[in-house]
């Protein structure tokens, strides 16, 4: 078995780029916003022509637009063309990944799924839609993969297993808003944050992001997050790879809880 350390810098520049790829337009957003237009926003770039899509008028009533009333929907937003531009690893030929959307009031969240282009067309995933329910119940396209990890490849490099772990996690929460938006509060970290802690398990001796390789061609990674919102937590995240393989087995914990102030603003002891 070997063990590769990681640079910190290196992870969240990888995270930076997924993060500002997979942004879903302000229309799907926002619904509400556009609800009571009557003519789309000109875009102002090629970027922003997927809002003309999300108008009424001439689409068929059979789409599902954007909405803010509880109604599954489908995305503008591509999650595939992030993949492209990151390195060790692809998605596998001929096939998409496709996203919907749940909007309620101000809470939110999504559903994406791995597919072959062949049953990515409209009019595959609208049929989805006619059986999707609530928040719990998303729309699933017919021949989508049970686990959308299970359409990317790669180079088998250790580095593009990290990769991996970041872009499962960031594509899982691509969408989401309000109560369940749960991965753009970690921070990723190298060291332990100053704070008084109360630990769950015994302090780890090692923060810095980390790949193992085993002989037999496994992978796992581990790698830590401080969560930044109430209740402040510190994160362990395991991702164990089979040979070969893209989707993994995942472990996130909160391994510590930040304890408040003493009442009195004295240190404690």
């Amino acid at each position: 078995m070997s063990t590769q350390r990681v640079p910190l810098e290196a992870l969240q520049k990888i995270r930076q780029h997924l993060k500002s790829g997979l942004v879903v337009p302000e229309s799907e957003n926002n619904p509400n916003l556009y609800a009571d237009v009557e003519e789309p926003p000109t875009p102002e770039s090629l970027d922003g022509l997927s809002s003309l899509f999300h108008f009424g008028g001439s689409l068929e009533e059979a789409i599902q637009m954007p909405n803010n009333q509880g109604q599954w929907f489908i995305s503008a937003t591509n999650p595939g063309d992030v993949i492209m531009k990151l390195p060790g690893v692809k998605l596998k030929p001929h096939f998409r990944l496709v996203s919907y959307l749940f909007r309620m009031d101000n809470d939110g969240t999504s559903a994406t799924w791995a597919l072959p282009e062949s049953f990515s067309t409209t009019a595959h995933l609208e049929k989805a839609l006619l059986i999707a329910g609530g928040r719990d119940t998303p729309p699933k396209p017919e021949a989508a993969l049970t686990d959308f990890m299970a359409a990317i490849e790669g180079d088998n490099s250790p580095m593009s297993f990290i990769i991996a772990s970041l872009l499962r996690r960031e594509i899982l929460e691509m969408g989401k808003m309000g109560r369940v938006a749960g991965w753009t509060h970690h921070c990723l970290i190298n060291t332990l944050p100053a704070a008084r802690w109360q630990w769950r398990i015994e302090t780890p001796k090692d923060f810095s992001p980390k790949v193992r390789v085993f002989l037999d061609g496994r992978v796992a990674i581990e790698f830590f997050t401080c969560r930044t919102v109430a209740p402040i937590a510190l994160f362990q995240h395991v991702d164990q790879y089979p040979a070969g393989h893209y989707h993994a087995k995942h472990l996130d914990r909160a391994i510590a809880i930040a304890q408040a102030p003493s009442q009195n603003g004295k240190k404690p002891a």
